[in-house]
């Protein structure tokens, strides 16, 4: 049997995954959670062959939590499952050790092929992503920037940005016009929402 964990924060979504692969003759779902934080933990604790992780999650987002879980279960393969199809999260999430990526509009019976595929030792990977993916190019924020620019998404004054990444007022100010550069944004509000949309936050 192939053990497979869930994380998906939208329960009825949750439970229709569930039932879904429950189907499947050699698919055994293990454990549930609704948070990336409760992913981390559930895959510790059952070991499980597979994690199937929705990206927008309360805490730890998908992305966040697929990392710890390669690390603290090696064995596992992660799988990324969202609604949403930016190219920077498909980046993002091969760089954490995800073997998959699918959006949820794709035809249920793909999906549990998709796990049978990760196991085999294949990488599955939305094919009009993976071809956003290739034509959008790399994320052109330095990690720093992407922490700074992060910092800025609920509106944050430089002040508070600096004392919350303790760095100085002058430095925050440097990466934030850096990013704004880089995003060809006019300002810092324009190049956050630039930033989001192309799955780079």
């Amino acid at each position: 049997m192939i053990r497979v964990i869930l994380a998906e924060d939208q329960t009825m979504i949750r439970g229709a995954l569930a039932s879904l692969l429950s189907l499947e003759p050699d698919i055994d779902v293990v454990g549930e959670a609704a948070t990336g934080d409760e992913a981390v933990a559930v895959a510790a604790v059952t070991r499980p062959d597979v994690a199937l992780l929705d990206i927008e999650m309360p805490g730890k987002d998908g992305i966040t939590a697929a990392g710890e879980i390669r690390r603290e279960v090696p064995e596992c393969h992660v799988m990324i499952l969202t609604t949403f199809a930016r190219p920077g999260y498909l980046r993002r999430a091969m760089e954490a050790g995800a073997s998959a990526f699918l959006v949820k509009d794709s035809p249920a019976r793909e999906l549990a092929a998709a796990i049978r595929r990760v196991l085999s030792g294949e990488r599955v990977i939305d094919p009009g992503l993976a071809a956003a993916a290739l034509s959008a190019g790399p994320n052109p924020l330095s990690p720093r920037e992407r922490e700074v620019l992060s910092a800025a998404v609920d509106g944050s004054t430089i002040n508070d940005i600096a004392a919350r990444l303790h760095l100085s007022e002058g430095t925050v100010r440097n990466y934030l016009s850096s990013a704004i550069q880089k995003t060809s944004a006019r300002n810092r509000m324009e190049a956050v929402q630039k930033a989001q949309d192309q799955g780079w936050l």
